[in-house]
């Protein structure tokens, strides 16, 4: 019990929320009937109401109290290495949004820059050394859906057709079929997954709210030696990702 008072009367709401007590829709307690409730004062009721506000789990509504934000409908993203290792020339994420029925896209932006120290221990190459970074948004329908960054050895792909990932012969095809087209095969693909608090430029560009939860999706595509590694960006109350393995 010795958590401050704010943070045990949060958890208690979060858990209804988590648990269904507290439905998408239904008012949170007033911060009066949550003080009595609790043996807390008014403010220390505000405080925790707040923090639930800022993780995005209720929203205030002027005038009229404090209410469970509605979540939407949670969908799959599907990591496949057998899709992908088949894949010709077409996106994943394009074929997992069609297995949907909607309809996939992206935007992004692409420039050179210097490989930072962990960026170039992913990819093996000397700290500062060119790399190609290329952002993107992913969207089903018009609505965001996750955000990348990807990093590729300019020693690898300078001067080729596939320099810049979204311009050329190549683009919108994934990172297998790219790498193949200039004879570089990748073998293995690997991922590490782990969560942390949205940041705020991330929020901007998927459309959340600061405080939510996203999964991070550390990927690196290897042949012979690392070709290119990406930060992927999943907010976790509209996706789980699926991994599909063949054994």
């Amino acid at each position: 019990m010795t958590q401050p008072a704010y943070l045990r009367i949060a958890d208690d709401l979060r858990r209804q929320i988590v648990e269904g007590r507290l439905a998408p829709g239904a008012r949170v307690p007033s911060r009066h009937a949550l003080a009595r409730q609790h043996g807390v004062s008014d403010r220390v009721a505000v405080e925790a109401v707040r923090l639930l506000v800022s993780e995005g789990y209720v929203e205030s509504r002027s005038g009229s109290g404090t209410y469970v934000r509605e979540r939407p409908s949670v969908r799959r993203l599907t990591r496949s290495w057998y899709r992908e290792s088949r894949g010709r020339g077409s996106s994943p994420f394009r074929a997992d949004m069609e297995v949907q029925g909607r309809a996939g896209k992206w935007r992004s932006s692409s420039e050179t820059a210097k490989a930072s120290p962990a960026i170039a221990e992913r990819l093996g190459i000397g700290e500062g050394d060119p790399v190609m970074c290329t952002r993107y948004v992913f969207l089903a329908d018009e609505q965001p859906v996750m955000s990348s960054t990807s990093w590729e050895p300019l020693e690898l792909t300078r001067g080729t057709p596939i320099m810049f990932p979204e311009d050329g012969p190549h683009a919108g095809a994934g990172v297998v079929a790219r790498m193949r087209a200039i004879g570089v095969d990748i073998t293995t693909a690997e991922e590490i997954v782990t969560a942390r608090t949205i940041l705020a430029a991330e929020a901007e560009l998927l459309d959340e709210p600061i405080g939510s939860i996203v999964q991070v999706i550390r990927r690196t595509y290897l042949g012979d030696r690392p070709v290119e590694t990406a930060d992927i960006i999943v907010p976790v109350d509209r996706y789980e990702v699926a991994y599909v393995i063949p054994v």
